[in-house]
C-alpha cells in the first residue's frame, strides 16, 4: 500500500462533513483537520467528533470561544491534498490565495466552474466518463450532484447504443435545500432556472457537440432531485423499458426501484436502514415510470443530491494522489461506501410486485 496521505477538508458544511465522516474509515488517509470560516455550532460539532478545526489567520479572534487548533494557512503546510468544500465561488479564491502559492493539489466542488476567468480547473470529473484524465492532476473540479447523476445514466446508454442515440432532453426538478439546511426556508413557488449550467457542465465530459438539452426548475422540497429524461433513437424504434433497465443491472451507484411512490420513500428507507446521513449515494431509476413510444424512451430517476458526489470525491482523490487504476480505486471506494450492499437493499425493498 502507498504511504498514508494527509488530507485537509476546507469547509465543514453539507459536503465537508460527509467527506470527513467517510475518510476516517480510510486506512490510506489521515484527515489532519477541517477549515471553518464562521463561528457557529458546526465548529463545536466538528471538535466533538475529534476533528482539529482550523480557521483563517485573520479570523482567529472571532473563534476565541472555541477550541481551535490553529490557522488554515499553517495546517496546509503539512497537507498532501485539499478537498475544498467551501461555498460556491470561494474555491477559486482559495485556489489563488492558498493552494497555488503552497503548490498543493486541490479538489473543488460543483459550485465552481471550469469555464471563464474564474475557472478552478480545465477538467470536470465524472468517474464513469473520464477517470483516467484525473491521474496525477493538480487541480480538478468534481461535478455537482445533478451533473454527476446525469453521467451515471448517460455514459452507460452511450456505451450500449452508440450512434443509435440522436437526442437527449432532460428536465431537472431540483430540490430547494439540503435536509440539514434547516435555516433555509422553502419558498412556496416553482422557480425556473434561466440558462442552467448543468448541460454545459455535462458536455465537458460527454462531448461539447452532444445532442443534450437541459431545462431546470426548483421545487419546494428537501427530498432529492428528480430528472425526467427523454431519449430519442434512430429509425423510430426505441428499446423496450426492460432493455433500458438491464443496462443498469450491474452499474455502480444506480439502483432500479419499482414501488417507490416518491423521493421521500427512498430517503425514509435510507434512514430506517441507518445509511450514513440518510444518503444512498446513488441514482434511483423509478422503473415503473419508464416508457417506450415510437422513437423515444422516457425515464425518471431521482438523484441523491449532496450524497451522490461523496464517493466521486473519494474516487477523484485516489486518481490525483495515488494515481490508481480505475479498478483499484473503484474497489477501494466500494470498501468504504458499501455501494453494492446499499443497491441490493434498495432494489429488494422496492422490488417489482408479483403480477405487476
Amino acid at each position: 500500500m502507498s504511504a498514508k496521505k494527509n488530507i485537509f477538508i476546507n469547509g465543514y458544511g453539507s459536503i465537508g462533513s460527509r467527506i470527513t465522516s467517510f475518510l476516517k474509515d480510510d486506512p490510506e488517509i489521515s484527515v489532519i483537520g477541517v477549515g471553518k470560516y464562521s463561528p457557529d455550532e458546526k465548529v463545536a460539532q466538528a471538535v466533538s467528533r475529534g476533528l482539529s478545526v482550523y480557521v483563517p489567520e485573520r479570523k482567529l479572534d472571532d473563534f476565541k470561544d472555541y477550541d481551535i487548533a490553529g490557522s488554515i494557512e499553517s495546517a496546509l503546510d503539512g497537507c498532501d491534498l485539499v478537498i475544498d468544500a467551501a461555498p460556491g465561488g470561494h474555491g477559486y479564491k482559495n485556489k489563488k490565495s492558498l493552494y497555488e502559492t503552497k503548490n498543493i493539489p486541490a479538489i473543488y466542488q460543483g459550485g465552481e466552474s471550469t469555464m471563464g476567468s474564474e475557472a478552478v480547473s480545465d477538467l470536470l470529473f465524472n468517474s464513469r466518463a473520464n477517470y483516467d484524465l484525473a491521474l496525477g492532476k493538480q487541480h480538478v473540479m468534481q461535478g455537482s450532484c445533478n451533473v454527476t447523476g446525469m453521467g451515471r445514466i448517460l455514459e452507460p446508454l452511450r456505451d450500449k447504443f452508440g450512434d443509435r442515440l440522436i437526442r437527449f432532453d432532460v428536465t431537472l426538478v431540483r430540490r430547494w435545500a439540503d435536509i440539514e439546511q434547516t435555516d433555509k426556508k422553502l419558498s412556496d413557488t416553482i422557480e425556473m432556472t434561466e440558462k442552467p449550467h448543468h448541460g454545459d457542465d455535462v458536455k465537458t465530459y460527454f462531448g461539447k457537440d452532444a445532442p443534450l438539452f437541459v431545462r431546470a426548475i426548483k421545487v419546494p422540497t428537501r427530498q432529492m432531485h428528480l430528472h425526467i429524461m427523454d431519449i430519442r433513437f434512430k429509425d423510430s424504434v426505441a428499446p423496450k423499458p426492460s432493455e433500458i433497465h438491464e443496462i443498469f443491472a450491474d452499474e455502480f451507484g444506480v439502483a432500479t426501484l419499482w414501488t417507490a411512490k416518491g423521493t421521500k420513500d427512498v430517503r425514509d428507507y435510507a434512514q430506517t436502514m441507518g445509511f450514513n446521513f440518510t444518503d444512498t449515494n446513488m441514482i434511483h431509476i423509478h422503473a415503473n415510470m419508464t416508457t417506450s413510444i415510437g422513437d423515444t424512451v422516457q425515464m425518471m430517476y431521482s438523484d441523491d443530491q449532496t450524497g451522490i458526489v461523496i464517493p466521486e470525491n473519494h474516487m477523484l482523490m485516489q486518481a490525483m494522489l495515488f494515481e490508481k487504476s480505475y479498478k483499484d480505486a473503484f474497489e477501494h471506494t466500494e470498501s468504504i461506501f458499501n455501494m453494492r450492499q446499499k443497491k441490493q437493499k434498495l432494489e429488494e425493498h422496492f422490488a417489482k410486485k408479483k403480477g405487476d
